[in-house]
């Protein structure tokens, strides 16, 4: 579809970006998922290997459910607002602004070296109340394509990235590139403390269709379901910052509240 193509150069782009600090860090140490249906069918894996351990101070992992999430913790009348790719230094930091302004919080699915680039953004979203997303070290939409072991240091990686950038806060979801899940991804995340996280609506603010479109979307697309996206990096998201003004107090307006994906 088209998203998923946008997001696969996307991805291509930010992965040859990210290229040599992924590499360095690994050697030392949601169609898009747009309704409740379910998750994209995963690979089959006949002997399926351990998932493997953090490596790290240990813990027991919380006991989360390999499902795909969308629906919000606050019931029928929740929304979740979730910000991919970040954190970015101009737009997380504006988005950031909009969300403190309505009193919303919202679930930040970053990118790992943005995180490592960005600590004190990272920080300073866990401080605002708002929740953390693993997705991926390098943006990767064709992650349901790739060997487990791949898969494997692109989720693990990426938490570790994120929480040392936190402070030591863990990421309470994965969300896969594109929406590319497979059975073992969600399997490995949930392991880790980490429900896969979908979506129901997705405002395609990265095809910049302009603030009034980005608004339209949202208000038709809602009752399809709680959880819908957004983006605060990848490229100019002003447009993003202005729809949010409108659309945080129409949902509120309308007996929506705000809250975070169910785990």
């Amino acid at each position: 579809m088209v998203w998923r193509g946008w997001r696969g150069r996307y991805g291509r782009v930010l992965a040859a970006a990210v290229g040599v600090t992924a590499v360095a860090v690994t050697t030392s140490v949601w169609s898009a998922q747009a309704g409740p249906a379910g998750s994209r069918p995963g690979r089959a894996a006949a002997a399926r290997p351990a998932v493997p351990e953090v490596h790290g101070p240990a813990r027991a992992p919380e006991s989360v459910p390999v499902a795909i999430a969308h629906a919000s913790d606050r019931g029928a009348r929740g929304v979740n607002i979730t910000v991919d790719d970040g954190p970015d230094p101009v737009w997380t930091p504006r988005i950031l602004a909009v969300l403190r302004e309505y009193g919303v919080k919202a679930t930040f699915c970053m990118v790992g070296p943005q995180a490592e680039a960005h600590p004190a953004l990272v920080r300073a979203v866990v401080a605002a109340g708002h929740r953390l997303c693993d997705h991926t070290v390098s943006h990767d939409t064709a992650m349901d394509t790739r060997s487990e072991s791949y898969q494997s240091r692109q989720i693990l990686d990426a938490e570790r990235m994120i929480t040392k950038a936190s402070g030591g806060v863990r990421p309470q979801y994965y969300r896969a590139p594109g929406g590319a899940f497979t059975l073992y991804s969600r399997e490995l995340a949930a392991a880790h403390g980490m429900r896969p996280l979908g979506w129901n609506v997705d405002s395609k603010d990265y095809e910049r269709p302009g603030t009034d479109a980005l608004v339209a979307t949202v208000k038709e697309e809602i009752r399809n379901g709680p959880t819908v996206l957004f983006h605060d990096a990848g490229g100019d998201r002003s447009q993003t910052v202005d729809a949010l003004r409108e659309i945080l107090p129409w949902l509120k307006r309308r007996g929506y509240s705000f809250g975070f994906p169910v785990r």
